[in-house]
């Protein structure tokens, strides 16, 4: 222990990627470090639980994991020593279309661009500049704004992914199944598809699959939160399960304290220790769009018209750009869409340990209104009818999650918003909430690492890890 009645170096509220990520940051300096969950499980929006029936295996939240292999921080850590095993689908994502063959992304850049007729030129030349960069772009794009260590690959990304999805897929590409693929991975950015920046998504997300692939845990993402854990005890960290903190008054002393928590969050629970203008800040801290997610139990794999879907961990199901982007564009006018864009998973067909011999599990979620109550259960089914005819069929059970049911799940997910609030680009990369300090707050001591912060939502674990080289920075 420390002296003068210090029990720890810093306390992390909060489990999540970020949380831990901050932990293990400042523990691997020879730090004392206690981690704090108010759930009885680590994890955050990494946690697998048996949702619908007992040997079926659920992602509560997150499934997919380009970000994991890609981010700066997980790079550096070796967590195979801890248990983690990464499994990769033949393809990383399957983009069924109506009436023709699904558009698939496979790793080779050459081999998916031959299937893009008369766009293969235009992919290769702009995905594939992305593919071979990558490791640089994300770590420009892994933290917050500021001057680039690669300026002229900045400049060059940049020309298009400051503008729309619809835009840039209609100028980069002709024909329909290249502006699909590219509108369903901008979708991932729960921005409207014609809004500015909304593009940077269509760009990064398929150069990933093909730099390092859009991989699933062995056994559940709750995998990933269990290595972490297991890495952050190794250093010396401590793990405190169960303790719902609702006053940083009830934490043990300490020198630095690190909130892995949403802006409303962190008001209830230090807004004393703030001054009127940052709880103003805090409060008005906007939240974005909600999701509605289900997972199911399923007697046999998803019967795709194109089988080659089965090949592919995650799917898009939403057609072509105009219909993709028309049911995101109608979630921000706070109208739930008819025909969601619907993000699937398939983890069962290359992780057996997820169901019961011979049987599957998928997950599936859409973009809703923040705080929506309507039950889309029968919308995004319908969606996977269209390219899966006899899906329902094929269902055991299933278990569905509102937004209000996720954000009691966690709260954090206000409304349902999975990465906690949709300020823009100014706001959440220049002076997020108000201050030109990333990660500070004007409590002394006191320090924010949620996904509210730069560079945003994701497991990538880079907000916690970037906070926490601030604390190290500011107090050791």
């Amino acid at each position: 222990m420390a002296a003068l009645g210090i029990e720890y170096d810093a306390i992390v509220v909060g489990s999540g990627p970020n949380g831990l990520a901050a932990a293990i940051t400042i523990a691997r300096e020879k730090r004392s470090v206690l981690l704090v969950e108010a759930k009885d499980t680590i994890g955050g929006g990494t946690r697998t639980k048996e949702l619908t029936l007992p040997n079926f295996v659920h992602d509560v939240c997150s499934a997919i994991h380009p970000l994991a292999l890609a981010s700066p921080f997980f790079r550096a850590l070796d967590l195979s020593r801890f248990g983690l095993e990464w499994i990769h689908s033949p393809a990383p994502l399957a983009h069924p279309m109506d009436g023709q063959n699904a558009i698939m992304l496979y790793r080779s850049v050459e081999f998916t661009s031959q299937n893009l007729g008369i766009d293969s030129a235009s992919y290769k030349n702009t995905i594939g500049y992305c593919v071979r960069h990558w490791k640089n772009l994300t770590e420009e794009l892994l933290k917050p704004l500021g001057a680039p260590k690669h300026p002229w690959l900045m400049m060059k990304f940049g020309k298009l992914a400051i503008r729309s999805a619809v835009g840039v897929a209609n100028s980069l590409f002709r024909d329909k199944r290249a502006r699909a693929l590219f509108a369903g991975n901008a979708a991932h950015s729960i921005l409207p598809l014609n809004r500015l920046s909304s593009a940077a998504f269509g760009l990064m997300l398929p150069s990933l699959g093909h730099a390092v692939g859009w991989p699933i845990a062995k056994g559940g993402s709750q995998a990933i939160a269990n290595a972490l854990g297991s890495y952050l005890e190794s250093l010396g960290g401590a793990i405190r399960l169960s303790s719902n903190v609702t006053s940083v008054d009830d934490l043990p002393k300490c020198k630095a304290i690190l909130f892995d928590v949403t802006p409303r969050r962190l008001l209830h629970i230090a807004g004393t220790k703030f001054p009127d203008f940052y709880c103003k800040n805090l409060e008005k801290h906007k939240y974005g769009p909600g999701v509605f997610k289900i997972d199911w139990a399923l007697k046999g794999p998803t019967p795709w018209l194109d089988e080659r879907c089965l090949e592919a961990a995650t799917a898009h199901i939403g057609g072509e750009l105009e219909e993709i982007a028309e049911a995101e564009s109608s979630v921000w006018q706070g109208v739930a869409p008819q025909k969601p864009f619907v993000f699937f998973a398939q983890p069962s067909l290359f992780d057996h340990s997820r169901a019961p011999e011979g049987m599957h599990t998928a997950w599936g979620y859409c973009h809703v209104p923040n705080a929506c109550e309507i039950d889309m259960t029968d919308r995004v089914e319908s969606q996977l009818e269209r390219f899966a005819p006899g899906f329902r069929d094929n269902i055991v059970a299933r278990h569905a999650m509102f937004p209000k049911d996720m954000e009691a799940y966690n709260p954090n997910y206000v409304g349902g918003d999975i990465i906690g609030g949709s300020p823009g680009l100014a706001d959440l990369f220049v002076r997020p909430l108000g201050r030109w300090r990333p990660y500070t707050t004007p409590a002394k001591g006191i320090y924010i690492c949620s996904s509210s912060m730069p560079p945003g939502g994701g497991v990538h674990g880079m907000c916690g890890y970037l906070a926490a080289k601030r604390v190290l920075w500011d107090m050791f």
